[in-house]
C-alpha cells in the first residue's frame, strides 16, 4: 500500500521524501557524474554550485510549480537518486517528469518502482491530467524506461535545443490520468 503523507511516499522497499540539506553531497555526486549528466540538462562542478539545485527543489514546492523527491531505501539509509515533477501548469493540469539515479543503482528496478509513485502523486495530490517526459533522442535507456512505465511516445521534436554547441532532438512521451 502506498501512503501519501506529508509529501512522503512509501512503497514496500522505497521511501520518496523531500530533500534535506544533508542530501547535497548525494545530489552533487549524481549531478557531476559524466554518465548521469550525459543526457541530463544540468551539471555541477562543486558542492557550492550544487546549492543552486537544492534551492530549485525548495522553490518548486514553495511556488507550487512541482515536487521533486529524494529516492531512498525504505529505512532512509541509502540515497538512490531523485525524481519528480516540474513545470507544473495548474491551468492545463500537466507537469513534466524527470529522474536520475546514482550509477551504482542502475538496472535494479528502482525507477520502475519510483516513477509510478511519482505519477500517482501528481494525479492524485496535484490534480494533474497529463504527465509529460522529454527525452533526448539518443538516450536509449530512458526511452526504454518510459515505454516500460506505460508512457506513450507522441513524436520527436527535431533539432529543437542546443547542447554543447550541437542541436539535439527530443522525444515526447506522455501518460494520462485514467479514471
Amino acid at each position: 500500500m502506498n501512503t501519501f503523507n506529508n509529501k512522503t511516499i512509501q512503497s514496500s522497499r522505497l521511501l520518496l521524501r523531500p530533500f534535506l540539506e544533508s542530501d547535497i553531497e548525494h545530489v552533487f555526486k549524481g549531478l557531476s557524474h559524466p554518465d548521469i549528466i550525459k543526457h541530463y540538462g544540468i551539471s555541477f562542478d562543486s558542492i557550492e554550485a550544487t546549492k543552486e539545485q537544492m534551492n530549485w527543489f525548495a522553490k518548486l514546492e514553495k511556488e507550487e510549480t512541482g515536487m521533486w523527491f529524494a529516492v531512498c531505501s525504505l529505512d532512509n539509509e541509502t540515497f538512490y537518486g531523485a525524481g519528480g515533477l516540474n513545470d507544473l501548469s495548474k491551468e492545463h493540469k500537466k507537469a513534466e517528469i524527470g529522474f536520475w539515479l546514482l550509477t551504482d543503482f542502475w538496472g535494479k528496478g528502482i525507477m520502475k518502482e519510483a516513477m509510478p509513485l511519482i505519477c500517482n502523486y501528481g494525479f492524485e495530490n496535484l490534480g494533474l491530467h497529463r504527465i509529460e517526459g522529454f527525452v533526448e533522442s539518443g538516450n536509449i535507456n530512458c526511452k526504454n524506461a518510459m515505454a516500460k512505465l506505460d508512457f506513450q511516445h507522441e513524436g520527436t521534436m527535431k533539432d529543437c535545443e542546443v547542447k554543447n554547441g550541437e542541436f539535439i532532438s527530443l522525444d515526447i512521451y506522455s501518460k494520462l490520468k485514467t479514471t
